[in-house]
């Protein structure tokens, strides 16, 4: 049986990943979040010259869905493993982003 899935777990699989493969000397804060905009940049590039209503409907074509999924993933990966050598845990960091957005833009009454 596996484990449910959690930002915790994936992190820890994520080190012990890089660990087997000795990349902890790259995993610095800069290559990481350098890693992070590039990973972001190839995201986007899949949405580049598409259409707004296009790009609503990438998930309906198999292969740019696995695209965007792949992208996605390298996107996660790299944030998550970006806080875990930062020592931010991403959860907490959202939620008080949240908290700050919400009294910065209240909603109209």
């Amino acid at each position: 049986m596996t484990e449910p899935l959690d930002v915790a777990g994936l992190q820890r699989r994520l080190t012990e990943f890089a660990a087997a493969r000795a990349w902890q000397p790259y995993h610095t804060p800069k290559n990481l979040s350098s890693a992070l905009s590039v990973e972001a940049s190839e995201l986007l590039e899949i949405f580049q010259w598409l259409t707004p209503e296009e790009s609503a409907r990438v998930m309906d074509d198999d292969g740019t869905a696995a695209r965007v999924r792949d992208e996605v993933a390298d996107v996660l990966a790299y944030l998550l493993q970006f806080c875990e050598v930062l020592g931010i845990d991403p959860l907490a960091a959202l939620d008080a982003k949240i908290d700050r957005n919400e009294r910065r833009f209240p909603a109209p009454e």
